[in-house]
């Protein structure tokens, strides 16, 4: 989940590292939560907030005059499609994105879900649905341009 928001692996796993910290801070008072696991995924969702606060701050690295790293040219068609896919789940509705993110990529069931993210298993089911209809509807638009 933190790879699909940040796009960068170390990112990511710095701020799963940091939301495993925070529970461990609070393990006594998880103990005694209905929903653990549902504070944990919005522990996650804060610490890749941060880390796109903090990002926003740093300077790009080409302002630096460093040497940028081209993608090897077997990859460069491969990426391209990867990153459609990205920038159409950046364009869903957030809670569109978090449901496909939870089910697709993550492997959980609709009442996981439906606790994580406090919603009725009926929302999840509806916000599953559209985001799955409108990947479709992009990916044969996709197709399309191809042609």
């Amino acid at each position: 989940m933190a790879y699909l928001r940040i796009k960068d692996r170390d990112a990511a796993n710095d701020a799963v590292q940091e939301a495993f910290s925070n529970a461990w801070v609070h393990r006594e008072s998880l103990e005694q939560m209905e929903n653990p696991e549902g504070w944990m995924v919005k522990t996650l969702k804060n610490q890749v907030l941060q880390q796109f606060r903090t990002a926003s701050r740093m300077e790009p690295l080409e302002n630096q005059g460093e040497a940028i790293q081209e993608e090897p040219a077997e990859y460069q068609a491969a990426s391209q499609s990867v990153k459609r896919v990205f920038c159409f789940l950046d364009d869903l509705p957030q809670k569109q994105r978090e449901v496909f993110e939870l089910r697709e990529v993550e492997g959980l069931t609709y009442e996981e879900i439906a606790g994580y993210l406090e919603i009725s298993v009926e929302q999840v089911k509806v916000n599953l649905h559209r985001a799955r209809k409108r990947l479709k509807e992009f990916l044969l638009k996709c197709k399309e341009d191809e042609r």
